[in-house]
């Protein structure tokens, strides 16, 4: 019985939140067993009323589907009907409230007629009717058809035996249903410990107690048949002692695909014994009777009582009147001695061993000279180190004699045949002729005997009877439809007929003839039987025809094409006849031909190890002609690696008589010799040799060109390399791969190269490789190697054919420098307090993109240090930076005299003023601009190109009020010579002009001079100097200053 109650409180919860009143029952059909045990779970909810509602359960029978059947009420007790009243008051059908609105309904044992629609009803207590009150299910009651059986034995084994146990479980449902089986070990009142299970989901688990055991191999359970499972116990051990029983249940799986047992049983159980391991044995002789007639049979039986017989060896001897009959090893091989040899050579004799203790000895005719003594000998022996035997304990038990009583004089029985050799679908006779003749009222049997070809035992045939009836035997149930038997109404005779002969009747017959004597009782005495001698008949299969043609051929092709091959057969046997054909590929690496593709003679495909190594199941197409005498196999999309010898191997087969395919001949094709080779390379690409020269800054398109390739489908890869001057190796530069892929070399990634370059390709096989804003490290020799890339059939990309371009020449270089400054000479005169402009005329530079470095000098004379300098040197000039302006237009500081006197303008891209402000006498000199042209290269970096010297204009700066002011104030030396040196000279000159008048005095009183001229008297001259510059000196002489 299942526990539904997770269900019935899931549904607990669907049921409070509804607002109406819900019956549900458990959802059908449901499928369950006669005599099994069953619950049906209803439920409630959105009810309103008590907690605890009542439950009515009613059924619909298929004889009636309209007609309700009470069964059984929560409420009252005289709801059920007749048929169900019984099984109520029984508790055979009852109720069980699992909670206040839930209940299941269980029914012990289901019988056939309780098959039906259940209805589950709860009355009403809501204040008013909303809702559904009754749900509904299916119930299918089908027959226990499960079946456990296991055959009830008494085992006594020793420790470390085996144990083998089987059970058979079947069953006849005709729903799907699954089997669970259980192997159970049980001693007295303890529990049973589970040994091993096969689930219902085919999933095998050992019990705990037998886990390890299963795990090293020593428990196994084994599906041996198609309802038959096998437990076996290898390494016994005493705790091994009990009962085993195996125990399956039927599964079946419910609407809501839960899994449900239908039902459960048990087999009987089978006493296992283990004793522990003991040395000792004992053997024991029997046999049936101790007096028998001759040509009977007689059966001795030599049994080994022991414990552990499978771990340890024994060697058996059979003995007659003391003389040796045969002897068997451990190995269980007989050898029998030259004249028992010869009996046991035709059937007549049979030394075996039936079991690991039981040996036997079978005469199965008896002669009068085999009375005498039997015995058995079991000796023990032990395997040494070097596998050698040596003996041990050895035992026999007593001597059997046996009596061998004579036949009647003259019984003799002969076998022949007209036709020892037939061919297949032939018809061939035997005769057993029996001597004498005896009266009709003598019953002679008759049995055929028959040893198949390739066997060693005879079985019996067909017998007919002493009594006129034919029986046959079990064993070759096929003979009966191809075999006819006919007793003479004049003699004994038998005649076995057999048409359509096959080989399954080729072998050696026999018949034996059995005389017998009806009793006063009814019963039946054998007074002679005899055996007739050995018949041998040849089935031989059809004389073959067939021929396959042997021509050989080369075939050469290019890959990605179809390799035909061809089987022919040239003959066959028979019109009938069926082909199958195994395509074979020799390589020179291989001893031997690997198989491709076999097709039986039912037209059936398998594929070979070849063909699964090298992926060809989705290359072959095989194909048969209408005629059936020509086989094509075709390898589609050949590969280089398909390069062999191919042939085939033909089988042919016919329809046996007895309706089995054989096969009757084989037979080997020529060699198709195939080689298959990649497509011839026609990769080309331009080697023509460029020079290509450029300026920084310039775009530059390098040309890569395949004027060929191989296949209009192939993928084509370049890299570009240069060798840069300076550099011993070539180095990479770009690479796009086949899938388009664009990878740059070291030298691209180092530098700012990477972000310059630019790859394309504007129409198939034509590649460009553009440099941006070229540099002149850029420089160097330029190739583009191309390699051509084909797909093979495997869809596999493989590398063809690669190519190099001609060398392309680039030279970079830095422009030429034309820079060319106004170098015109000028001179200009302004007045003091004005500004003068000093202009910078570029006429033309080495690019558009030029900056330029702007500097104004003023060039001064100036003196040297002393006068003895002065004779041995001349004047030089005194350069001055006025005004510097970068080419990134930064100033330099401005000279201290300078400073707020500069204006600069930029009139245009080649024309540069610089306005002095303010100007004054120092001002004067002259003035040139010095040029540097810079140019920026592809890296942003400037660099000086060129400078230039522009020529030089003399400034002159006048004084605004006297012009001799200016001059001598604008001049130091002239300022010395006019306001100092005078001085002196002028003191110098009066104190001479005093001292000679002195003299002239004294010389002579009077005032003439010499010659009567008179002197004259000068007078100091008035100088007015002005210290501050601001008017120019005044030098007068004024008049009567000369007397």
């Amino acid at each position: 019985m299942r526990t539904l109650r997770p269900q019935l409180a899931s549904l607990l919860l669907l049921g409070m939140a509804l607002a109406q009143r819900q019956v549900a029952v458990q959802e059908g059909p449901l499928y369950r067993t006669e005599g099994s045990h069953i619950t049906l779970w209803c439920k409630v909810s959105g009810y309103q009323g008590p907690a605890e509602q009542n439950f009515q359960w009613s059924i619909y029978l298929p004889s009636a589907p309209e007609r309700e059947v009470q069964i059984v009420s929560t409420v009252d007790p005289s709801f059920p009907y007749a048929i169900y009243t019984q099984r109520v008051r029984s508790r055979g059908i009852y109720v069980e409230r699992v909670q206040g609105d839930a209940v299941l309904l269980h029914i012990t044992e289901l019988q056939d007629r309780d098959a039906g629609e259940y209805e589950c009803h709860t009355p009403n207590t809501d204040e008013r009717y909303f809702g559904s009150y009754s749900a509904k299910m299916n119930l299918v009651v089908i027959p226990d058809s499960l079946r456990v059986t296991a055959v009830p034995q008494t085992l006594n084994k020793v420790e470390r035996d085996s144990l083998e146990l089987k059970c058979e479980v079947s069953k006849s449902t005709t729903q799907h249903s699954h089997v669970s089986i259980a192997w159970y070990r049980q001693r007295g009142s303890e529990a049973p410990v589970e040994v091993i299970s096969l689930s219902r989901d085919f999933v095998l688990r050992a019990g705990s107690a037998y886990a390890q055991r299963q795990a090293t191999g020593d428990v196994r359970l084994d599906k041996v048949g198609e309802t038959t499972s096998k437990l076996t116990i290898y390494n016994l051990h005493p705790s091994d002692q009990g009962e085993f029983y195996c125990e399956a249940a039927e599964w079946i799986q419910d609407p809501d695909k839960s899994w449900y047992a239908m039902t459960r049983k048990r087999s009987q159980g089978a006493i296992v014994n283990v004793q522990a391991t003991d040395k000792e044995f004992s053997v024991r002789l029997e046999t049936e009777k101790r007096t028998y007639i001759v040509g009977e049979p007689v059966e001795f039986r030599c049994t080994l009582e022991a414990q552990n017989i499978p771990d340890r060896y024994f060697s058996i001897s059979w003995a007659f009147n003391s003389s040796l009959i045969a002897s068997l090893g451990p190995n269980a091989v007989p050898v029998l001695n030259n004249e028992f040899a010869q009996r046991e050579a035709l059937g007549q004799l049979k030394v075996a061993k039936e079991s690991d203790n039981v040996f036997v000895l079978k005469i199965y005719r008896l002669r009068l000279e085999d009375s005498g003594k039997y015995n058995c000998r079991v000796t023990e022996r032990e395997k040494t180190v070097t596998g050698d035997f040596i003996d041990k304990e050895s035992k026999r038990p007593k001597n059997i004699p046996i009596t061998v009583l004579p036949l009647k004089a003259g019984f003799a029985v002969t076998a022949i045949s007209r036709t020892p050799g037939v061919t297949y679908n032939e018809s061939f006779d035997l005769q057993c002729i029996i001597k004498p003749h005896y009266p009709s009222w003598v019953p002679v049997s008759v049995t055929w005997r028959f040893q198949p070809a390739g066997s060693t035992e005879f079985h019996d045939l067909v017998t007919f009877t002493r009594d006129g009836g034919v029986q046959w035997g079990d064993r070759y149930a096929g003979f009966r439809t191809r075999t006819a038997i006919e007793k003479a109404e004049s003699s004994n005779n038998v005649r076995l007929s057999i048409s359509r002969a096959s080989d399954t009747e080729a072998g050696k017959y026999q018949c034996v003839a059995e005389l017998w004597r009806k009793n006063y009782n009814s019963s039946w005495t054998r007074l002679a039987d005899r055996t007739s001698n050995l018949l041998e008949i040849r089935v031989l299969r059809p004389v073959t025809k067939l021929q396959v043609s042997k021509s050989k051929r080369s075939i050469t092709l290019v890959e990605n094409r179809p390799i035909p091959l061809n089987c022919s057969v040239k003959s066959q046997t028979s019109p009938d006849s069926h082909f199958a054909v195994l395509w074979y590929v020799h390589k020179p690496s291989d001893a031997d031909g690997k198989l491709i593709l076999k097709t039986t003679h039912s037209s059936a495909f398998e594929y070979g190890t070849y063909a699964e190594e090298e992926g060809l199941r989705g290359r072959l197409q095989f194909e048969r002609s209408a005629s059936g005498g020509l086989f094509s196999l075709t390898v589609q999309r050949a590969e280089v690696r398909d390069s062999g010898s191919y042939y085939c191997h033909v089988e042919e087969w016919l329809l046996s008589p007895n309706h089995a395919w054989y096969k009757l001949a084989e037979e080997v094709s020529g060699r198709t010799e195939v080689t298959v080779k990649q497509p011839d390379n026609r990769l080309q690409v331009n080697q023509t040799y460029k020079n290509i020269t450029v300026l920084e800054n310039q775009w530059v398109t390098l040309e890569c060109l395949v004027s060929s390739r191989t296949s209009p489908s192939s993928q084509l890869s370049v890299e570009w390399y240069v060798w840069r001057p300076g550099h011993p190796e070539k180095e990479a530069v770009v690479r796009l791969s086949r899938q388009s892929t664009l990878r740059y070399g070291d030298l691209a990634a180092l530098g700012d190269l990477r972000s310059r370059l630019h790859l394309e390709s504007p129409s198939p096989g034509l590649y460009h490789l553009s440099i941006q804003n070229a540099t002149v490290r850029d420089s160097g020799a330029y190739d583009c190697r191309v390699e051509e890339w084909l797909l093979d059939p495997s869809d596999r990309w493989y590398k063809r054919a690669e190519d190099l371009s001609g060398l392309i020449t680039l030279t970079v270089k830095q422009p030429d420098p034309t820079l060319q400054v106004d170098t015109a000479t000028a001179n200009l005169t302004v007045q003091e307090k004005e500004s003068f402009p000093l202009d910078c005329s570029i006429l033309s530079r080495s690019s558009p993109e030029s900056h330029f470095a702007v500097t104004w000098y003023n060039l001064r004379a100036k003196e040297a240090g002393s006068r003895a300098e002065e004779d041995e040197e001349e004047e030089e000039e005194e350069r001055e930076a006025v005004l510097s302006v970068g080419p990134d237009a930064v100033f330099s500081p401005e000279a201290g005299r300078w400073e707020g006197r500069l204006r600069f303008q930029r009139l245009s891209a080649v024309l540069f003023r610089l306005t002095v402000l303010q100007a004054g006498g120092a001002d004067t000199g002259n003035y040139s601009c010095h040029v540097e042209e810079w140019l920026a290269d592809p890296n942003g970096l400037w660099y000086r190109l060129a400078e230039e010297e522009s020529g030089t204009v003399a400034v002159h700066v006048q004084d605004a009020g006297s012009t001799l002011q200016s001059v001598i104030c604008s001049n130091d030396a002239l300022f010395y010579f006019v306001f100092f040196y005078p001085f002196p000279i002028f003191g110098i000159l009066i104190i001479t002009i005093l001292l000679v008048r002195f003299k002239s005095r004294n010389s002579s009183k009077n005032s003439e001079g010499k010659n009567g001229v008179p002197l004259l008297w000068i007078k100091e001259p008035h100088l007015n100097y002005s210290p501050t510059c601001l008017e120019p000196p005044v030098l007068s002489i004024h008049p009567g200053t000369i007397d």
